[in-house]
């Protein structure tokens, strides 16, 4: 006999309440029934989902059992919430496919809020499932209980709450296809939609294509291009990977312009090969005047660049009012295909020119010797890194002249702290490594922003993953103490000190890897990290160097 279940739901915004019936219906004996959470479970499998990042807890363990259940989808536990985000961050920007996470009511979500918003900066996309109380059972008030809807709206570009497990289907494949477009989805889950019966469900399928290329803009685009003087071709997103930039190329070596990209794009292809992109410097001093020296900018895949502060003084944005400029490949355009429609509207080639001086020749630069600095360390690395490693570049102060040094190097892919939000550079690494384990991951981090989420080495273990994890230490917040000097307040006192310093108790990095399950050692000295680096890229699994910075 099925259950007929009656409760009232509350609208928290509105201030108003509507009464749901929901029919609990009991399985019968010859499994003809699927719970919710199966109905989730098989519609992600569907649409290609094949990984979950989760944390979860009581109001997600159907979902759990439906994993076990359908084959399809490699669960992968992460310890802290920030590790499932940026994990499936690293993960989607190498698949560019949605990864999928599992969380935890608002707290779990909360937890992970400054990874997503890294992703959502990035286009990444996630697809994101949370468990909430039972529909009846919220608007008692329980102790976990948040506004959920209000918290995941932050990051998401697509949220819904389901109230049936009739629409749980169609809910994940809308979820997905929103995904798909390059946003953050996320379905707000009750637990009571999770384990109540359906019979013989429809499975939704999920789905995206490109809307066409406004030929409008492109047409802007060439006319600006060939009627200035000093031009540039601004690249973000797809623009930077191989079709993107090969594309850019033509446009580039037709129309005579420079390309260029934002500080922290969020997946570069680099190396000999491709095309040499300049990067907006992270000052805005430094970034006003490179970007100065144009009279048009055309931007595909990118937003107008802005100052990552507000200073005293200074605008905020980078360009000023009288540079003109065009967008292509804007909303659900392509911009690949934009770029390609450039190419040909200006007459392109159609491949780069030989010998063209925007493609990078290979050119490694010489190992140095001695104490470990910044710089040195930078050197060594660009010197050493293997032809297709992924470089997760969260180096913040300490990595500021890796990427000119790394220009002609072996083809590698680049990622980077596109949000701002530290804390991404080991889970993104380890999700990098579960999309691509037959690739070289090298995580390039500082050691403050490390902290925040260093249980992902114990990820990296648990798998064996090809991550070698690259701790620039210098002991400090150094980026704080950077801008506090910018500011004029240097020397600092006890005060400030005490905020920026790490070193009071210093931080042993060796025994934190090692207590993960990670191999781990400190590297001095130049010839100390060579030698430690080509043991880590030898031997399978993870390997941890502690990068002891001299000033």
């Amino acid at each position: 006999m099925n259950t007929i279940l009656s409760y009232r739901r509350e609208d928290r915004r509105k201030g108003c309440s509507d009464l749901v019936t929901m029919e609990i219906r009991k399985p019968d004996t010859e499994g003809k029934f699927m719970n919710g959470a199966e109905v989730l479970v098989q519609t992600a499998v569907r649409a290609g989902v094949d990984v979950c990042f989760a944390n979860a807890g009581t109001t997600e363990i159907h979902v759990v059992k439906a994993m076990e259940k359908i084959p399809g989808i490699r669960p992968r536990l992460c310890l802290f919430e920030g590790g499932c985000s940026g994990a499936a961050d690293g993960y989607a920007r190498m698949m560019g496919k949605p990864a999928m996470t599992l969380l935890h009511l608002g707290p779990g979500f909360a937890n992970a809020v400054a990874n997503f918003h890294n992703a959502r900066r990035a286009g990444t996309p996630i697809f994101n499932v949370i468990g909430d109380h039972a529909t009846w059972h919220r608007p008692s008030d329980p102790l976990l209980n948040m506004d959920l809807e209000s918290l995941v709206g932050t990051v998401s570009g697509w949220t819904r709450t389901c109230d049936s497990v009739f629409r749980i289907s169609s809910d994940a494949a809308a979820g997905i296809s929103a995904a798909l477009s390059g946003r953050i989805a996320t379905l707000i889950l009750p637990s009571d939609c999770s384990w109540t019966e359906v019979m013989s469900p429809q499975i939704a399928t999920a789905g995206f294509s490109f809307d066409p290329v406004e030929k409008t803009s492109i047409d802007e685009a060439a006319q600006l291009l060939l009627s200035s003087f000093r031009t540039a071709l601004f690249l973000g997103g797809r623009a930077l990977q191989k079709a993107g930039l090969q594309a850019a190329v033509r446009v580039a070596d037709s129309a005579g312009c420079d390309l260029l990209t934002d500080v922290f794009p969020p997946r570069m292809e680099r190396g000999a090969g491709y095309p040499v992109v300049k990067k907006i410097p992270y000052f805005p001093e430094a970034a006003s005047e490179l970007l100065s020296g144009y009279d048009a900018l055309v931007f595909a895949g990118a937003r107008e660049p802005v100052a990552f502060f507000g200073y005293q003084d200074m605008p905020g944005c980078l360009l000023s009012p009288g540079q003109r400029r065009v967008h292509i490949g804007t909303g659900n355009q392509d911009e690949v295909e934009a770029l390609e429609c450039l190419a040909d509207a200006l007459n392109a080639q159609p491949s780069p020119v030989p010998d063209s001086p925007l493609i990078a020749s290979y050119s490694r630069p010489p190992l140095p010797g001695g104490r470990l600095t910044a710089e040195t360390v930078c050197q060594a690395l660009a010197a050493l890194q293997p032809e297709n490693a992924i470089v997760v570049d969260e180096s913040l102060t300490s990595g500021f002249v890796y990427y000119a040094m790394s220009a002609g190097v072996a083809p590698f892919t680049l990622l980077t702290l596109t949000g701002g939000a530290i804390g991404q550079g080991i889970p993104s690494a380890t999700g990098a490594a579960i999309a691509c384990p037959e690739r070289p991951v090298i995580d390039f981090q500082a050691d403050g922003s490390a902290l925040y989420t260093l249980q992902s080495l114990w990820n990296q273990a648990r798998e064996n993953l090809n991550v070698t994890t690259l701790i620039c230490s210098n002991r400090s917040y150094n980026i704080i103490r950077a801008e506090m000097k910018r500011a004029g307040f240097s020397p600092t006192g006890p005060v400030s000190d005490c905020l920026v310093n790490l070193d009071h108790p210093e931080i042993n990095w060796v025994r934190l890897g090692q207590g993960f399950g990670v191999p781990s050692m400190s590297a001095f000295t130049v010839e100390e990290l060579a030698d430690g680096f080509s043991r880590a890229l030898e031997e399978p699994g993870p390997h941890l160097i502690e990068l002891v910075l001299q000033a």
